[in-house]
C-alpha cells in the first residue's frame, strides 16, 4: 500500500522536504508617514497599523531592522489643507516621505527603502494624478511628467526603490530615462505591474486618507474580470521598458495570477498582501475565530508558494517574530 504519511509523520523530517520556506528577508513592511511629531496614531480600520510622524517611523523602522526585516515601503499621508487638484505636495522635495528617507540614511538604517510613487495621497480629489479637463479619468502623459519629478526627488533623498502605482502607460520608460537622466543610474523600479479596482483597498485608504472623492478608479486600475493574458503583456510591457521588478497587487484574491506571471518572467516578482487581506484575518483572529499566528504564516507561504519572490505585508512585524521563533 502506497503511504504518503511516512514522509509527514516525523516534524523534522516534514521540515526538510519542505519545498516552500519564508525568511524574514521575504518581507516588505508598509510605512505611512504623516507631519507632526511623536505621532502614532492607530488605523480605525486596520487594528495594528499606525500613521507616524517622521521621529516615530524612523524609531520603529530601526527596531524592525533589528527584528529581521530588510525592506519597507513608505506612503506619505497629507493634511487636507495640503492637498490640491494637482496633488503639489508630492513633489515638495521637503515632505515626509523624503524626510524619512533622509532620516533613515543618517541614522544608516540597515534597510531597503522604496517609495510609493502616486498622487492620491496628495490630490484634493483622490485619483491618482492630474485629471482630464472634463474630470473623467486621470490625464496619462501629463501625470507621468509629475512622476518623473516625483522619483528624482526620492532618489534625491536616498531611495533605492521607487515604486509607480498608478498604472499609468508608459511611466517605466519614462521613470528609467528621468532617473539615469539625473544620474540616478542605480536606483531600480518596482512596478506596480498587475494592479486591481480591487474591493480589497477600503482600509488602506483610510489609512492613507486617499479615497477617490467622486468615481473610482476602474478607467486605470485593471478590471478583475479580464483573464491572465491582460496580466502577463501589462507586466511584460513593464519589463520591457525597464522594470527590475513587478508586482502583483492584491495577493491572495490573485494566486492564479502571480503564478502565471511566475512561469513567463525571469525578473523578481513582489506580491502586496493588501489592506483587505490584513484586516478580514486581523478581524477574524480577534472575534476568536482563526490562530492568528498560523493563519498570517499559512497566508504568506500560499504567496510564497505562488510564485512570489518577495511580500509587502502589514503583517511584516508580526510575522518577523514568529519566524524568528
Amino acid at each position: 500500500m502506497l503511504r504518503p504519511r511516512r514522509l509527514r509523520l516525523n516534524a523534522r523530517l516534514r521540515g526538510s522536504l519542505a519545498e516552500v520556506r519564508l525568511s524574514r528577508g521575504d518581507l516588505i513592511v508598509p510605512v505611512f508617514v504623516r507631519e507632526g511629531g511623536g505621532l502614532r496614531q492607530e488605523v480605525a480600520s486596520m487594528p495594528g497599523v499606525y500613521q507616524m510622524s517622521v521621529d516615530v517611523a524612523a524609531n520603529w523602522l530601526e527596531e524592525l531592522s533589528e527584528q529581521g526585516l530588510n525592506a519597507f515601503l513608505v506612503f506619505g499621508v497629507m493634511d487636507a489643507d495640503r492637498k490640491d487638484a494637482a496633488g503639489s505636495a508630492a513633489l515638495d522635495p521637503d515632505n515626509v516621505v523624503c524626510r524619512l528617507l533622509r532620516q533613515s540614511k543618517t541614522r544608516k538604517v540597515p534597510m531597503v527603502g522604496i517609495t510609493d510613487l502616486c498622487f492620491c495621497e496628495y490630490t484634493s480629489h483622490g485619483h491618482c494624478g492630474v485629471l482630464t479637463a472634463d474630470r473623467s479619468t486621470v490625464d496619462n502623459d501629463a501625470t507621468v511628467q509629475r512622476l518623473v519629478q516625483q522619483a528624482v526627488n526620492h532618489a534625491k533623498a536616498g531611495a533605492d526603490i521607487v515604486a509607480p502605482s498608478g498604472m499609468m502607460d508608459g511611466a517605466v520608460a519614462a521613470l528609467r530615462a528621468g532617473l539615469d537622466s539625473a544620474q540616478f543610474t542605480d536606483v531600480a523600479i518596482l512596478s506596480y505591474s498587475v494592479k486591481y479596482a480591487s474591493a480589497f483597498y477600503g482600509p488602506f485608504r483610510d489609512a492613507a486618507e486617499s479615497a477617490p472623492q467622486f468615481g473610482d478608479r476602474r478607467s486605470y486600475q485593471m478590471d478583475p474580470a479580464r483573464g491572465i493574458r491582460e496580466a502577463l503583456h501589462e507586466a511584460q510591457l513593464d519589463v520591457d521598458q525597464g522594470a527590475d521588478l513587478v508586482m502583483v497587487k492584491p495577493a491572495g484574491p490573485y494566486l492564479d495570477v502571480l503564478a502565471a506571471i511566475r512561469q513567463h518572467l525571469n525578473v523578481p516578482l513582489v506580491a502586496y498582501q493588501v489592506s483587505g487581506e490584513y484586516a478580514m484575518l486581523e478581524a477574524a483572529a480577534r472575534q476568536g475565530w482563526l490562530d492568528r499566528d498560523a493563519a498570517v504564516l499559512e497566508s504568506l507561504l500560499a504567496i510564497k508558494r505562488a510564485g512570489a519572490d518577495l511580500i509587502i505585508s502589514y503583517f511584516a512585524p508580526l510575522a518577523a517574530k514568529l519566524l524568528a521563533r
